[in-house]
Formats: C-alpha cells, sequence, structure tokens
C-alpha cells in the first residue's frame, strides 16, 4: 500500500531533448522553419515580421498595423475575413512586440487549401478601412485612459522609459498619439513592414510535403509590397535614473518596480544571472516570497525576471503594497539583494531552484507549438540550440560562489531605477 507520509523520490532531470526545425524557403525567399511533430492534422503558422522604420514622432504606426491589419482588405470586409476564418474552424491572431510582429494562424490541415488565401490577402491587400481605424482610436483611447488610473501600469511604463527613452521599448504612450494616427501612415508602414524581405515563417504541429507545397504555392507567389525599410535598431548606456516618484494621494496601495540595464541572452553571464533571478524573486518558493509575503505579508506577490530583447536585456522587480509597508518593502528588497552579495546559498536552496528551474523547462516542451517558441527565442537572439546546452549544464552545475558573484556584478542597486507609484 502507498504510504502518504513519505514524500515521492525526486531526481534531477538528466537530459531535455528538443526537436529541431527543418528549414525550406518558399519561391519568394521567405525562410520557413518546420517543427513537424504531433499526430493531430492540426498546424499553427506564424508569420513574423521584424518592426521597421521607428519614427518617435509617430510611436503608433506598428501597433495600429498589427490591430487592424485583419479588418478589410481590398477583396474582403472585416467580417468576411471573421467569417470565412471562422466557418473553416481556424483561428487567426495578431500579436505585437518591440521588436517584431506576428500574424499566428491555427487551423485543421485538411482545411490548409481554403484558409491560406485568406491569409495572403491580408498580407498582400489589407487597406485599414477609416471606419475601421476611427473606433480603434476610440477603444484604445479608452483603454488607455482607465490603465493610466492604475499604479501598476503607471509604475511599469514610468520604468520603461526611463530605461529606453523614446524607442518602442519605453516609448510614453499618451491619448494624443491615437489622434494623430493616418491612415496613409499605416499604409505606408505596411507595404514597407509586411513584405517578404521581412518575413520569416514558423510552422508546428503535422506538417509535411503536401502541406509545404500548399503553403508554397499560395503564400510563396510574389507579393506587391516591396517599400523600402530599415530594421530598428537601437543601443542603450546605462544611466542612474534614481527614484521616480508618482503620488497618488488616495491610493491604497503602492506600485514598485525597481532595476536596471542587464545582459541579454547572447551573453555568456546569462544563464547563471537567470538562476540567480529565480533564487531572488522568479518562483514562488523565492526569497523575496519568502520574506515580503510570507513572514511580512506586505504583498499578495513579489517577483523578478530578467527580460532579453533584440537590442536590450533588463532586470526588474515588481510588486504592489499596502501604502503603509512601502518604505519597509524597498528596504526588505534591498536587504535580500545584499544578503545574496555577502552569504553563500544553501546547498538544499540551491538544490531546490535546480530542480525547479530544470523541471520548469522540461515542463515547457510539453508539444511541438512550445518547441517552436523555443527555436524562436534562440533564433532571432542570433543562437542556436547549443544555448540550452549550456543554460542546462549552467542549472546544474553553478555554485553559491558562482552566483555570489553574479549578485555582485550584476545586482548594484545604487543604479537601480526605483518607480514608486502611489504613497510611500
Amino acid at each position: 500500500m502507498l504510504n502518504r507520509t513519505l514524500a515521492p523520490e525526486s531526481k534531477l532531470v538528466d537530459e531535455i531533448s528538443f526537436i529541431e526545425p527543418l528549414k525550406q524557403v518558399l519561391d519568394n525567399g521567405i525562410p520557413v522553419f518546420t517543427i513537424n511533430a504531433g499526430k493531430q492534422e492540426l498546424v499553427r503558422i506564424e508569420f513574423i515580421f521584424e518592426n521597421v522604420n521607428w519614427n518617435a514622432s509617430k510611436p503608433l504606426e506598428a501597433i495600429a498595423v498589427s490591430h487592424l491589419i485583419n479588418n478589410g482588405t481590398s477583396t474582403l470586409s472585416a467580417k468576411e475575413i471573421a467569417d470565412k476564418v471562422d466557418y473553416y474552424g481556424a483561428f487567426l491572431q495578431t500579436e505585437y512586440g518591440a521588436d517584431q510582429t506576428c500574424i499566428k494562424l491555427y487551423t485543421l490541415n485538411k482545411h490548409l487549401q481554403s484558409v491560406l488565401p485568406i491569409l495572403r490577402s491580408i498580407l498582400n491587400e489589407s487597406i485599414f478601412p477609416e471606419q475601421e481605424l476611427a473606433i480603434f482610436i476610440q477603444n484604445q483611447k479608452q483603454s488607455l485612459q482607465v490603465s493610466l488610473q492604475k499604479n501598476d501600469f503607471l509604475a511599469r511604463k514610468s520604468f520603461a522609459n526611463a530605461l529606453f527613452g523614446e524607442t518602442p521599448y519605453g516609448s510614453n504612450i499618451q491619448p494624443l498619439h491615437y489622434d494623430d494616427l493616418k491612415r496613409e501612415d499605416l499604409l505606408n508602414y505596411f507595404k514597407a513592414a509586411y513584405k517578404p524581405k521581412n518575413c520569416t515563417v514558423f510552422v508546428a504541429g503535422k506538417f509535411e510535403e503536401a502541406e509545404f507545397n500548399i503553403l508554397n504555392s499560395i503564400i510563396g507567389k510574389d507579393w506587391d509590397n516591396d517599400a523600402p525599410s530599415i530594421t530598428n535598431k537601437f543601443s542603450f548606456t546605462s544611466i542612474h535614473q534614481g527614484e521616480i516618484f508618482v503620488e497618488k494621494p488616495d491610493a491604497i496601495q503602492s506600485a514598485i518596480r525597481m532595476g536596471a540595464l542587464a545582459i541579454t541572452r547572447n551573453h555568456p553571464d546569462f544563464p547563471g544571472f537567470q538562476v540567480l533571478n529565480c533564487l531572488l524573486g522568479g518562483y514562488f518558493g523565492s526569497r523575496l516570497m519568502a520574506n515580503i509575503r510570507e513572514d511580512k505579508g506586505y504583498t499578495y506577490g513579489i517577483g523578478s525576471a530578467v527580460a532579453s530583447l533584440k537590442d536590450a536585456g533588463y532586470f526588474f522587480i515588481a510588486t504592489e503594497v499596502g501604502v503603509d509597508v512601502c518604505s519597509n518593502t524597498l528596504a526588505e528588497i534591498e536587504k535580500e539583494i545584499s544578503i545574496l552579495k555577502t552569504d553563500l546559498v544553501q546547498d538544499g536552496e540551491l538544490a531546490l531552484v535546480r530542480n525547479y528551474m530544470l523541471g520548469s523547462m522540461l515542463g515547457s516542451l510539453e508539444n511541438a507549438f512550445s518547441h517552436a517558441d523555443k527555436f524562436k527565442n534562440v533564433y532571432f537572439s542570433g543562437l542556436d540550440y547549443s544555448y540550452y546546452e549550456n543554460y542546462i549544464k549552467t542549472v546544474k552545475s553553478i555554485t553559491a560562489g558562482d552566483l555570489k558573484n553574479l549578485a555582485n556584478k550584476y545586482l548594484n542597486t545604487d543604479s537601480f531605477t526605483k518607480v514608486v507609484v502611489g504613497k510611500k
């Protein structure tokens, strides 16, 4: 009989296998990376475009195009697009990111021949109707005005702007920016960004030669868009911003966000820095959670993260706490960082973090879609699967001394940008 008083045996994850993609090229030069896996007749196709032609005076061009690109073409209305996609049981979504924009299609294999022409129309013939643009502007302005009343949104916005300035990573978007959106500007951006030379396709699911031939016959033809473009490229230097305080006299809670520019995934220290981050605030059992939530009861949640963008990396800590304990929380955060810089991590705690990180990596590879996501992470960083090999090796072998050195190297709280919105 099972003895439930005994915990099950745990073992360190020994090996993690990745499904590497097959690279092919469409007739018009678009590279296609395929993770062909799974038994279900289902496929996800992602069309990813690098963001281009950044203009700080028109910061919403790429965002607006991403939102409105499937809201009408020269041959299909927004309703017709939605009805046709729905008829075939497919799902179409757009995603805007600071570095890339994505159009993502989920469809059954048997409907690929019928659904892809809708995508081709979107990618070649989008017209951004004035009526749809007006609705978008109205809705987004209202949404932004609501968000600007939220302390956590203001803290995140102020922190990004302090680190990255008027770039896609930190642009200080205001309602007036929506009033400046013009249909002509969206059309110009669409023609410059959504073209074969600026496109990479990632496919995941059951996708074999027959499906590739369908994709090539429809999407591999010449596209209409081919306007000049310059891929966005930025450089940032660490400028000490000190403390940014946005007072909200009626606030019950204060939002805290603090951190600094850091390394990207390309840096050899990045895997070790991820272990350090996990220990500090990267999972539910982290030191920040144990101290500030479990012991002090100042918050429902606090966390830290290391983010890697194309042109910059950054580290941050974020939480919301009662206004009466805001100053105490800031002091406790600094105390936990100071301990990491002076004391060695105990073996038991480090073993727990190792198990969590390796288990999370293994658990994140549950299907073809997640394998494709892992590949995209390294592809857009100019890396290959050796990155993951090094990551796994680092998680398994990093020492307490290594973590102490990394803490002293990257967690200099005196140079952190510290944003507090509310009261302190």
